[in-house]
């Protein structure tokens, strides 16, 4: 709260992305606005997308965003609810994620939980396994630990192999027939899905064998952890403080950005059969 007497201060901050992210969702700004023939507005294209990109990336709250662009926090809300929409718009789906990801020697998947605030129909959002409250987000990596691709986001008290299953990613893979690394979350996924070996209460303990092929599966599977770390870099998915239903949307919008920087999976470039190691 401000003391009394003082004005408020805006001030300029620095946003970790390049001239690409802006110049695109800039362009769909501008084509959304030229379609829809709208009037003049607060902010040029150029403005809105920095705004959504301050949001995104750096976390920014809407009324310090206000402040520092110098509209209402209502305008604020409208602008970047807009752009999230358009960047959400031209997602991939997995079928059109597949025609790169088959391309691949092999893939890594893995889940992870978006933390959300908590909502008054609490029990669907609570992650028995990291126990908080989240939204359960699938994540497609290729060998390198390069994010591919992430799905849409369900409650967090999904499990993993649960979501997977009802987002076909298994059934995509295994009628791809790519081979798949996954953690023991995925156990009895089936297909082309590589689980390590896992220890029940009852049975033996594991054997040289299949501790030396767990070891061989963890260091594949790890490098999945990067495209996990890597739509964490975004900091708006620290903590979500709007409604769940909108996390499918700014991880699509966050997907779409982050193939814009790096652009190894656009337009149907992938590492090919002859570039396997």
């Amino acid at each position: 709260m401000p003391l009394p007497g003082a004005s408020l201060l805006s001030y300029p901050a620095s946003i970790p992305l390049s001239t690409r992210s802006l110049n695109h969702l800039a362009d769909l700004i501008r084509t959304h606005r030229h379609q829809r023939r709208s009037r003049w507005r607060r902010l040029d294209p150029g403005r809105q997308a920095l705004l959504a990109l301050a949001h995104l990336r750096n976390g920014d709250t809407l009324t310090r965003l206000a402040a520092g662009f110098q509209v209402g926090v209502a305008t604020a809300w409208r602008y970047i609810r807009e752009a999230i929409t358009l960047l959400a718009a031209t997602a991939n789906d997995l079928h059109q994620a597949m025609t790169r990801i088959r391309l691949l020697a092999y893939v890594i998947l893995d889940g992870t939980l978006i933390p959300i605030d908590r909502v008054h129909d609490q029990k669907p959002y609570y992650s028995g396994k990291h126990r908080r409250h989240g939204m359960n987000v699938q994540v497609i990596a290729d060998a390198a630990g390069r994010l591919v691709w992430a799905s849409a986001a369900l409650p967090g008290s999904a499990h993993d192999l649960t979501a997977a299953r009802t987002h076909g990613i298994i059934a995509a893979l295994t009628n791809a027939d790519v081979m798949t690394f996954a953690d023991k979350a995925y156990q009895g996924a089936g297909g082309s899905v590589r689980t390590p070996f896992k220890r029940h209460r009852y049975r033996p303990k594991l054997s040289r064998r299949q501790k030396a092929v767990n070891k061989a599966h963890a260091r594949s599977r790890c490098r999945g952890e990067r495209a996990v770390a890597t739509l964490k870099t975004w900091r708006i998915l620290t903590k979500l403080r709007c409604s769940p239903s909108r996390t499918t949307a700014m991880v699509q919008a966050i997907l779409v950005l982050h193939h814009v920087e790096n652009p190894t999976y656009q337009g149907g470039k992938a590492l090919g059969h002859a570039d396997r190691p």
